[in-house]
């Protein structure tokens, strides 16, 4: 991603001047993820948005009993999948979510979901939920998909501060919030329901000013 680095202006209407352009260079890179969510390739991942092609992988996905709910309030069914997809183009187009399916770069099989959802008005505290079917756990897939999205997110949506709520006794998603950086920051009580019962969640949070030292690698790619 192109970063706009401004100089010391000793002319004043030029340092106003700088700062309308920088401005509106932000502006533009927000307001194009709304308009087209770009592609973002790694080395073991192309991350693109889902589309209705990806109904049945995603069914088996969100099928899975610790699958992340993606703001999913419904029963999973193929009806309601392709609802959620349905939804995801239109949040993303509203500029309050983005969503992207993770794809093997090898095969193109679809391997996992990812989601980024404004937590303010301003899109500057979001909440980012992932699920990773259980053949690519243990691969890198979630590592390399989380830093691709996180710089993505930090360098083009305005977003500051990342949160991810995780069930207490899910070990190895905190290990991998942890290795990308992550903080654990507090437990969230009975916070979700799962079956019969509710849950406790610990919520973790990664910041934009600290994302360089905690991200070993972070190369984006998008096309």
């Amino acid at each position: 991603m192109r970063r706009l680095l401004l100089p010391s202006a000793v002319d004043g209407r030029l340092g106003r001047r700088m700062h309308t352009m920088a401005s509106n260079d932000v502006a533009a890179r927000v307001l194009n993820w709304r308009m087209e969510l770009p592609t973002l390739c790694g080395s073991l991942v192309t991350l693109r948005e889902p589309v209705n092609a990806d109904t049945e992988p995603l069914l088996e996905l969100l099928s899975l009993p610790d699958a992340a709910r993606f703001d999913l309030s419904e029963a999973v069914e193929t009806a309601s999948v392709r609802r959620m997809i349905e939804r995801a183009l239109r949040d993303r187009a509203g500029g309050i979510a983005f969503t992207y399916a993770i794809v093997l770069a090898d095969h193109r099989s679809l391997v996992g979901l990812i989601q980024v959802r404004q937590l303010d008005p301003f899109f500057e505290g979001a909440l980012w939920d992932c699920t990773v079917a259980p053949r690519a756990r243990g691969t890198g897939v979630f590592g390399e998909a989380a830093h691709l999205v996180g710089s993505f997110a930090f360098a083009s949506t305005g977003v500051r501060r990342l949160e991810s709520r995780v069930d207490v006794n899910n070990v190895r998603a905190m290990f991998a919030l942890r290795k990308i950086g992550a903080v654990q920051e507090g437990v969230l009580r009975r916070a979700i329901r799962r079956g019969d019962d509710y849950v406790d969640q610990t919520l973790w949070a990664v910041l934009k000013e600290t994302w360089d030292t905690a991200a070993p690698s972070r190369s984006v790619v998008i096309h």
